[in-house]
């Protein structure tokens, strides 16, 4: 599979030396913003975790070729194209096989990246179990594979359109390792406290990459998730959330929408319910989790010195 990855030569090299790269998603790019807010905010983050001195890897599929480490061009091209795919995991070789350009999910970017070596991943929100999965048994391919991949990544939780109290269950049965970023409310993506509590809160970037240092020295492979809320200050007012939330439900299961569909279609709800201020919030959490990713980026370099992965030693990825 590592033959079949393109690593840029600026992250191979950062790898190889040791020194900090932060892994970015494409799907917020391809379905998760309007143009030109994609592309202006793809661009505007690569130079903010350039400013603080990590090297960004944006990961998708150009052409069918898994890509860590998108150029401007590529990134441009990817948030301008109306026939890229979403690829989760399970997308990713048929997308390669047809030559598909993609925007990749967390769980896809999450499995590139550690195939290149990247150690921290910056997100919106995961997914996870949706609600009336009892019956539907709908729950995202994000927590398999982050079960399976020795990562830090950050995140505002989980969309709060999900069954957020199932998801925390999930990630217990997983071994999944959970902390909040100075707190021990769970946030719900457009809002700081989504109502459930986890046991442990962190309170700086060295605290976390020293929780991923003591996983890594036991050698569990799973990745440690980082609940980054968004400021309450700047969230989606909860009352607003909630109603719209409602409304939003509602209007799926008069639709049908279901399945693959219904994530896409509840957060397209939120945006023009609530005005664009769904998407102000999310904008702001992004942009926090993109900032303390790099922060623990630095914080592992600084811990564990020059690191040569296991992925990044095989002869495995090709670089550009």
């Amino acid at each position: 599979m590592t033959q079949a990855v393109q690593v840029s030569t600026e992250v191979r090299d950062a790898v190889r030396d040791g020194r900090p790269v932060l892994a970015l998603e494409s799907t917020i790019l391809t379905h998760g913003l309007p143009r030109p807010a994609n592309e202006e905010l793809a661009l505007e983050t690569e130079e903010r975790v350039r400013a603080a001195g990590v090297i960004p890897a944006t990961i998708g599929l150009v052409d069918g070729v898994p890509t860590v480490g998108l150029s401007t061009d590529e990134l441009v091209a990817l948030s301008r194209d109306d026939r890229a795919v979403k690829a989760s995991l399970r997308d990713v070789p048929i997308a390669m096989a047809k030559g598909l350009s993609a925007g990749t999910t967390v769980a896809a970017t999450a499995y590139l990246a550690v195939q290149a070596g990247v150690r921290v991943f910056s997100t919106g929100g995961l997914g996870g179990v949706h609600r009336g999965a009892a019956h539907t048994f709908d729950e995202s391919a994000d927590l398999g594979a982050l079960a399976e991949l020795p990562l830090v990544v950050v995140s505002a939780g989980v969309k709060s359109i999900l069954d957020i109290g199932l998801t925390l269950e999930r990630l217990e049965t997983l071994g999944l390792s959970v902390v909040g970023y100075g707190t021990t409310d769970y946030p719900g993506f457009y809002v700081a406290d989504s109502g459930f509590d986890i046991e442990y809160a962190v309170g700086s970037p060295d605290e976390v990459a020293r929780i991923a240092t003591a996983r890594d020295a036991l050698g569990v492979r799973s990745t440690l998730l980082v609940a980054n809320p968004v400021p309450a200050e700047l969230q989606l007012s909860p009352e607003l959330h909630d109603r719209v939330l409602a409304e939003a439900l509602a209007a799926a299961d008069s639709q049908g929408v279901h399945g693959h569909d219904s994530t896409p279609f509840l957060l397209d709800y939120f945006t023009k319910s609530t005005g664009g201020e769904s998407m102000a919030a999310n904008l702001v959490a992004y942009r926090g989790n993109v900032d303390l990713g790099a922060q623990v980026a630095l914080a592992l370099q600084a811990l564990s010195g020059p690191n040569v992965t296991e992925a990044s030693s095989t002869a495995g990825a090709s670089a550009r």
